[in-house]
């Protein structure tokens, strides 16, 4: 998915993303695959540098983040296919990786334990749990550091995010996992982000809608829209509030780039003028 998100906007092949995604699918679900380390490793060198091959288009798109409710969010019927919409209007999707949601319910007993006085030793099993995790994890992180992707954060990490703004105790649905992956998201350049949920969703009104403004508060850039998905809402509503945010998002790419322009050229004149004496 980080992959071929990342590949599908720009490639000058089109579907080429797409079939050698369905290619690593197959592979990946052969139940003859080898679940050793040694062959974990090299299966994810492989479809790396298979990606990296493709021919793509060196431009720049607009990135928009989807997080949210975790049905809502990995599940394009639920969304109204929301991925396919902006990367049709002239997106970069990013969506975090669904490992993040299993780190962070093996987390949540630490945090139980710390905080609630819950059982040390379920805190303890969870903890190894994680570690087991990212033996395997930080062959994807090391690998993706070296290429044009985004490596994914430790959980750790995205922890240290959500804390500035929620208590880690809030863990029902998505809790702080939400709050810290929008932090995550613009830390990482991504100022774009729609928060998705079921129409009055609780915990999105707590740790998603109710941090946005707190967190635009931090990040004066940051383009955060919250949309419900719910059979009785309006798809024309959803899609309108998509453009308009959108528009912003090329507003402020424009004036990035603007910004990198003019400040390219001041060095230039410096260059010159250094010459010239």
């Amino acid at each position: 998915m980080r992959l071929t998100q990342a590949t599908r906007p720009y490639e000058k092949i089109k579907g080429s993303a797409n079939m050698l995604r369905d290619r690593w699918m197959k592979i990946c679900s052969d139940e003859n695959i080898s679940t050793s380390v040694k062959s974990f490793k090299k299966n994810v060198k492989d479809m790396v540098s298979e990606y990296e091959r493709l021919e793509v288009y060196n431009i720049k798109k607009p990135k928009v983040g989807i997080v949210g409710e975790i049905l809502v969010k990995y599940l394009p019927a639920a969304n109204n296919h929301l991925a396919d919409l902006l990367e049709k209007e002239g997106a970069e999707v990013i969506i975090s990786d669904l490992t993040d949601f299993m780190m962070y319910s093996f987390k949540n007993s630490e945090i139980k334990y710390k905080d609630l006085s819950k059982s040390y030793t379920q805190s303890l099993i969870c903890n190894l749990g994680i570690k087991y995790i990212d033996m395997y994890r930080r062959h994807v992180r090391e690998t993706l550091e070296k290429t044009r992707f985004t490596a994914p954060e430790k959980i750790e990490d995205i922890m240290e995010y959500a804390i500035k703004y929620v208590h880690l105790g809030n863990q029902y649905g998505e809790g702080w996992l939400l709050t810290g992956e929008m932090v995550e998201l613009i830390e990482s350049g991504v100022e774009n982000i729609v928060c998705v949920q079921p129409f009055g969703c609780l915990p999105n009104h707590i740790t998603g809608k109710g941090v946005i403004k707190a967190i635009r508060d931090t990040y004066e850039n940051a383009n955060i829209i919250p949309i419900d998905f719910d059979a009785s809402a309006s798809e024309v509503n959803q899609f309108n509030r998509i453009k308009l945010m959108l528009s912003q998002a090329r507003k402020n790419m424009d004036k990035d780039n603007n910004i990198v322009r003019e400040e390219s050229e001041k060095i230039v004149e410096k260059k010159v003028a250094s010459k010239n004496k």
